[in-house]
């Protein structure tokens, strides 16, 4: 029977769907209602439940407008992977036959699905597929030692280098501290990649909802006590997700991102996580790759489907014109403008 999911924390998962959903930060009912409520997102969960009242499949979807009269239904907004929950072929189809529904009720123009391979949605002739971006995932040894005698070396040069110079790494404690690193966030995105960043109030959110719990990390290298570079990492189940990382170009001569990283990986290793999830990367973007692939992470597919046509920002190659036209344009505001600006627009860009 489907129903719309309730988003209670207790809800249970059927068996076959328990561990990937614990693995699943994106799929947790807390991000859910963050960036539905954030951004002001029509949440539109589609839920299956079994006889024993356990969810056997899951899709959540959220209602975008991107700009007047154009709306899209997307699972999930800010969310690299979204995995298509269900515990069989005739539930997934079943869920996909609901969100097409659901898309003609919305009156939306398109569905956009970010739930990596699937072979169901790939002979679906309904859809249209993009392979614009892949996923880096990096097997956790028990050791962190093991993890470090397998980077190559010029890595580990790096990450000494780092340590050398003075650069120190440490976990930051609280809120103020995730403001400096949204400072670096904000010079990073604006400045280096030419694109808005996301609005203050939702780092400060992102702390409040997952900080405590041990579920949000944030790692910060500084020099001569001032911070330099960031990471943000999120923890599901045995998972550990790479989501967002800043650096103050100035100081990029003291490899600072390589160091935090390392004690990322170390941190992983000594808690048991089994994996550490480098998150999406633009298959464009050949200096990320490689960043990605130095720390022998595996590239697997991510593709994203399109129902009727490819529609929406993440579905704009980082080569096109368009691309390269906006991304230099945003470069050149001054970031008193650009800060602001961005978290303002942040929200069309879901």
């Amino acid at each position: 029977m489907m129903t719309q999911a309730t988003l209670s924390l207790s809800q249970t998962w059927s068996p076959a769907l328990a561990q990937e959903a614990s693995e699943t930060f994106y799929l947790m009912p807390e991000w859910l209602e963050l960036i539905s409520r954030l951004y002001g997102y029509k949440l539109l969960p589609l839920g299956l439940r079994n006889e024993a009242g356990q969810l056997c499949g899951f899709l959540p979807l959220c209602l975008v407008q991107n700009r007047p009269r154009s709306r899209r239904l997307v699972a999930f907004p800010f969310s690299d992977y979204c995995p298509l929950l269900a515990d069989s072929a005739e539930h997934a189809q079943e869920l996909l036959d609901q969100a097409l529904a659901l898309t003609a009720d919305q009156r939306a123009d398109c569905l956009e699905l970010r739930c990596g391979p699937s072979e169901l949605l790939q002979v679906d002739s309904r859809f249209v597929t993009s392979d614009l971006y892949v996923r880096w995932l990096l097997p956790l040894a028990k050791e962190a030692q093991m993890m470090w005698s397998q980077l190559r070396k010029p890595v580990q040069r790096q990450v000494r280098k780092a340590a050398q110079l003075g650069v120190q790494v440490r976990l930051a404690e609280c809120r103020e501290e995730m403001l400096r690193y949204y400072q670096l966030h904000l010079r990073t995105r604006c400045k280096k990649h030419g694109l808005p960043a996301q609005p203050r109030r939702f780092f400060l959110e992102l702390w409040e909802t997952f900080a405590r719990s041990g579920r949000l990390r944030l790692w910060l290298a500084e020099y001569e006590g001032q911070p330099i570079a960031g990471m943000i990492f999120l923890a599901a189940g045995g998972t550990l997700r790479y989501a967002y990382g800043a650096s103050h170009e100035g100081y990029l001569q003291l490899a600072p991102n390589n160091l935090l990283m390392w004690q990322a990986i170390e941190q992983a290793c000594n808690e048991g996580f089994r994996v550490l999830d480098l998150g999406r990367t633009a298959c464009a973007n050949q200096g990320l790759m490689e960043f990605k692939r130095r720390w022998g992470a595996e590239k697997v597919p991510l593709p994203y489907y399109y129902y009727p046509r490819q529609a929406g920002p993440v579905s704009t190659s980082e080569e096109s014109r368009v691309y390269r036209l906006l991304t230099s344009c945003w470069r050149v505001l001054p970031l008193q403008v650009s800060g602001p600006l961005g978290g303002l627009l942040y929200r069309y860009l879901g």
